[in-house]
């Protein structure tokens, strides 16, 4: 990893009696009309912009589709498709981080989840206190049956059918846009797209990994413990945007980091706890309930580390606070 003091010219940043100061303000990043893009532009009026405003940003924002998944799953009676609802937002939401490490460009679509994606999450919450939550359980041509001419989606639950439509108009087109942008980006360099789709491995080995794990599992982990699973799995998927970040912000090569994989050492232990269940007559050596508790405990842990650690260097580096701006002498 390069040092930190390597990213400062990124940003503007110039040492100006003994503090490191934001010589520029870019004016060019435009905001929307949200407080999700207030804070960039309040942090480069006020000198306050900083690399770690940035991980900051996105590292809440990687925890929200987390705890916004898990909320919306208990608002509509989901079950297991928590999980579901999760990845969705999930894939989007590394994609996006992935394509902004390559291109250096954030760009939000017109309708896009920091702004219309959110606000109509609110208003399902809204919707559902109103009709009650057994709308989203009942078939999809009961609730909005003026879309029951959509094949194969009647017999199923109006969540589920929900879910297949965002996969097909919403999550499908977003990932094909950032593959190919990326695509783009890396032949005008000269650059090596395995290499590129080498920083989405840790991602899929961790869905695969859990997926494998529930497709194995005696007790059926995702059914009876969507919670357990989405918060472990969630913090895991935090960590894995955070590292990526963080290698955008210190310019490291491209490709696969190993630090990243330090999040799925996990997974083959609890995979490996449900294939002896195979050879103890369907019971596994360890409950799997446990074995889910530890694994919340390995990502929360994990998490944890990484985000003092790297906090703790930044703030020393820049010779900032990390909760509140540096007095200006009068």
């Amino acid at each position: 990893m390069q040092s930190y003091m390597q990213i400062l010219g990124v940003y503007g940043f110039e040492r100006k009696e003994n503090q490191w100061v934001c010589s520029e303000v870019n004016d060019s990043y435009k905001p929307n009309m949200t407080f999700d893009a207030v804070d960039g532009k309040q942090a480069r009026r006020t000198n306050s912009s900083s690399p770690l405003g940035e991980l900051f940003d996105h590292g809440c924002d990687a925890l929200a589709c987390t705890f916004e998944a898990l909320a919306f799953g208990s608002t509509a009676m989901c079950g297991r498709g928590t999980f579901w609802w999760w990845l969705i937002s999930a894939i989007t939401f590394y994609g996006a981080t992935w394509e902004h490490y390559f291109t250096n460009t954030l760009i939000l679509p017109v309708i896009n989840g920091p702004t219309e994606g959110l606000m109509i999450i609110y208003i399902c919450h809204f919707f559902t206190a109103i009709v009650g939550a057994e709308w989203w359980a009942q078939p999809f041509e009961k609730s909005l049956p003026f879309l029951s001419w959509i094949p194969y989606l009647g017999g199923f639950p109006t969540f589920k059918s929900i879910l297949c439509l965002m996969i097909a108009f919403g999550v499908t087109p977003t990932v094909t846009c950032n593959v190919t942008n990326v695509y783009k980006v890396v032949k005008a360099k000269n650059g090596s797209m395995p290499l590129a789709l080498a920083m989405l491995y840790p991602f899929i080995v961790l869905v695969g990994g859990v997926l494998m794990w529930d497709y194995l599992s005696p007790s059926d982990i995702v059914g009876r413990y969507p919670h357990l699973v989405v918060i472990g799995t969630g913090l895991t998927f935090g960590y894995l945007v955070g590292r990526m970040i963080l290698a955008h912000l210190c310019d490291e090569p491209k490709g696969l980091k190993t630090g990243m994989c330090m999040s799925l050492v996990y997974l083959p232990l609890a995979i490996a706890n449900v294939l002896a269940s195979r050879l103890n007559d369907g019971a596994p050596l360890l409950d799997e309930r446990l074995v889910l508790l530890g694994y919340c405990a390995f990502s929360v842990t994990l998490y944890l580390h990484f985000a003092t650690s790297v906090i703790h260097e930044i703030t020393n580096a820049l010779g900032i606070y990390c909760f509140r701006i540096t007095r200006k002498e009068a």
